[in-house]
C-alpha cells in the first residue's frame, strides 16, 4: 500500500516529463465520455420531470399524486436497478481493459436476468403503491391518485432496469454517443406523446405515465437495435444470448458486487429522500420544504455532470487496471479529481453570483426567494464536495470497491449526515440550512474516507486483482482476435 497518487502531479507540473503527453491524452477520453454521460443523465432525469410539468396543468391533485409516485417510484425502483447494474462498471470495464471481449456479453446478460428478478418484486410494491402510502398515513386522495400513476409506470421499471445495463454495457467500451442520440429521440418523443396522451384524451395524469413507461420502452429497443446491428463496435463483445451466463457460480460472483453497488447507491438517494420528509416537521413547513425542495432540484440538475465525470473515472479506471496498466490507471484518478474540482469550483461560483436570478425561476414568494438566495452558498459548497466524492465513487466502482463503498456511504450519512442534520435543524434552530448542513457533513466524511483509500492504493496490487477477476472460464475464443473499435475510431 501507499505509493500514492502525488506522483501525478508531477507529471502536469514538469514540462518536460513524458507523462504530460500522456496527462493530456487521458483528459481527451474522459471529456469524450464525461461530456456525452452527463447529456444522457440530464436527458432521462427530464423524462420523469417532464411528465410532472404536464401533469402539473391539470390541478393540484393530480400533482401531488404525480409527484408522490415519481419520489416512491425513484426511492423503491429506478435507483435500486441501477445499483444493481452499477456491478457492470467493474466486470465489463476490466474484462474490456483486460481484451477478453465476449465476456462482456455474459456480464450483460448476468447483470439483466438480477435486474429483471429485481423488477418483478419492485413490480409488486408498485402495484400496491396506494395502500402502502395510506399505511404510511399519506393523505387518501393524493395517495389513491399516486397507486393509478405507479401502475402505469410498471412497464417503464423493467424497461429501466434492461437500459441501464445495456447503456453500463457499451459506456464501459466508451461508446456513448449512441445511448445519447437513442435518449435524445425518447426525450423528444416523450415530449409529443405526454401532450397528446394528458391533454387530447381522457387518460389525463395517468396518461403522462403512459407516455412515460412507452418512451423508456422505445429507448429500449432503439438501444437494442445498435447493440444487435452495431457491426463494427459491439460485434466482439455481443455474439448473442448464451447459456453461459446463466451458471450459478458466475450469477453469485455478480451479485457480489450488484448488491453492494446497489446499496452505495440507494443509501446516498435515500438520505435526500428523508431530509425532504423532515423538512415537513418543521416550523412553517410550507416555506421550508419549498426552500428544501428548490435546492433539491437544483443539485439534482447539478449533479448530473459529476454523474459524466464518475462514470467516466469508472470505465478508465476499470479499462487500464483490466489491461494491465497500473501507472495509466493511476494518471486517470489524478486527472479526474483535478477536472471534478475546477468543474466544482466554476458551478458553485456560478451558483454564488446568479443566486438572486436563479431564485426567482422558481417562486414569486418574496420569503421563498430571499431563504433560497440565502441558502445557495451552502448548497454551492454541496454541490463541490459531491463532484469530488462522486470522481471518487466512480474510481471506487472502476476498482471492484463497492463494498467499502457501502460501509463508508452507510456510515457517511447514517452516523454522520442524518444525525447532524436532525441536530442543526431542529435543535440549533437553522430549519433547512441545518438539514443541508448534515449532508455536507456528510459528504465530508464520505470524501475524506475515500481519499485515504485512493492515496493508499497500490495500483500495481489493483491491477493484479482486476486481472485476476477477468480470468474465468472463457467462452470459445472469437476466431478473429481484432479489439473493437470505440466510436471516435469508427
Amino acid at each position: 500500500m501507499g505509493n500514492g497518487n502525488a506522483s501525478f502531479f508531477l507529471y502536469i507540473c514538469h514540462p518536460h516529463h513524458n507523462m504530460r503527453k500522456g496527462v493530456v491524452e487521458e483528459v481527451k477520453r474522459q471529456l469524450w465520455l464525461a461530456l456525452p454521460l452527463s447529456t444522457v443523465a440530464f436527458l432521462q432525469y427530464s423524462v420523469q420531470t417532464i411528465s410532472i410539468m404536464f401533469v402539473g396543468h391539470l390541478g393540484t391533485l393530480p400533482l401531488s399524486g404525480a409527484s408522490m409516485a415519481t419520489s416512491f417510484a425513484s426511492v423503491t425502483g429506478f435507483t435500486l436497478l441501477t445499483g444493481l447494474a452499477g456491478a457492470l462498471d467493474t466486470f465489463c470495464g476490466q474484462s474490456n481493459g483486460a481484451g477478453h471481449y465476449q465476456m462482456l456479453g455474459l456480464h450483460l446478460q448476468r447483470s439483466m436476468l438480477v435486474v429483471s428478478l429485481g423488477s418483478v418484486l419492485v413490480s409488486l410494491i408498485w402495484f400496491n403503491t396506494g395502500p402502502i402510502l395510506i399505511l404510511m398515513r399519506q393523505d387518501k386522495a393524493i395517495a389513491n391518485q399516486a397507486g393509478s400513476y405507479s401502475r402505469c409506470l410498471i412497464p417503464s421499471l423493467f424497461a429501466h432496469g434492461l437500459l441501464q445495463c445495456i447503456m453500463k454495457f457499451l459506456q464501459t467500451q466508451s461508446i456513448v454517443f449512441a445511448m445519447l442520440i437513442t435518449s435524445a429521440i425518447a426525450a423528444l418523443l416523450h415530449i409529443l406523446l405526454c401532450w397528446i396522451l394528458v391533454f387530447k384524451t381522457p387518460l389525463g395524469t395517468i396518461g403522462a405515465a403512459i407516455s412515460n413507461s412507452v418512451c423508456y420502452c422505445l429507448n429500449l429497443v432503439f438501444i437494442s437495435l445498435y447493440l444487435k446491428y452495431s457491426c463494427s463496435c459491439c460485434r466482439h463483445s455481443w455474439t448473442g444470448f448464451s447459456k453461459n451466463s446463466l451458471q450459478l457460480k458466475g450469477l453469485f460472483s455478480f451479485l457480489k458486487l450488484a448488491v453492494p453497488s446497489a446499496l452505495m447507491l440507494c443509501l446516498k438517494i435515500w438520505t435526500f429522500e428523508l431530509i425532504v420528509l423532515l423538512s415537513g416537521l418543521l416550523p412553517n413547513p410550507a416555506l421550508e420544504t419549498s426552500v428544501l425542495s428548490i435546492c433539491l432540484n437544483t443539485f439534482t440538475l447539478a449533479w448530473m455532470i459529476p454523474f459524466g465525470f464518475s462514470a467516466a473515472s469508472s470505465t478508465r479506471v476499470s479499462n487500464e487496471l483490466g489491461g494491465g496498466n497500473p501507472e495509466a490507471a493511476r494518471v486517470a484518478v489524478g486527472v479526474v479529481l483535478l477536472m471534478v474540482s475546477m468543474e466544482g469550483v466554476l458551478l458553485g461560483s456560478s451558483m454564488i453570483v446568479l443566486r438572486k436570478v436563479w431564485s426567482r425561476i422558481y417562486s414569486n414568494d418574496k420569503q421563498v426567494m430571499r431563504d433560497v438566495a440565502g441558502a445557495t452558498p451552502i448548497l454551492a459548497v454541496s454541490c463541490f464536495l459531491d463532484a469530488i466524492q462522486s470522481a471518487l465513487s466512480g474510481i471506487a466502482s472502476g476498482c471492484g470497491w463497492q463494498q467499502i463503498g457501502a460501509y463508508i456511504n452507510l456510515a457517511s450519512f447514517y452516523i454522520v449526515g442524518v444525525p447532524c442534520s436532525v441536530l442543526l435543524a431542529f435543535l440549533a434552530h437553522m430549519n433547512a440550512k441545518g438539514l443541508w448542513l448534515g449532508i455536507i457533513s456528510a459528504f465530508l466524511v464520505q470524501i475524506t474516507f475515500y481519499t485515504i483509500i485512493t492515496i493508499r492504493t497500490n495500483w500495481d496490487q489493483q491491477t493484479i486483482i482486476a486481472q485476476t477477476r477477468v480470468l474465468q472460464p472463457q467462452p470459445e475464443p472469437d476466431p478473429d482476435p481484432e479489439p473493437p473499435k470505440t466510436e471516435s475510431q469508427v
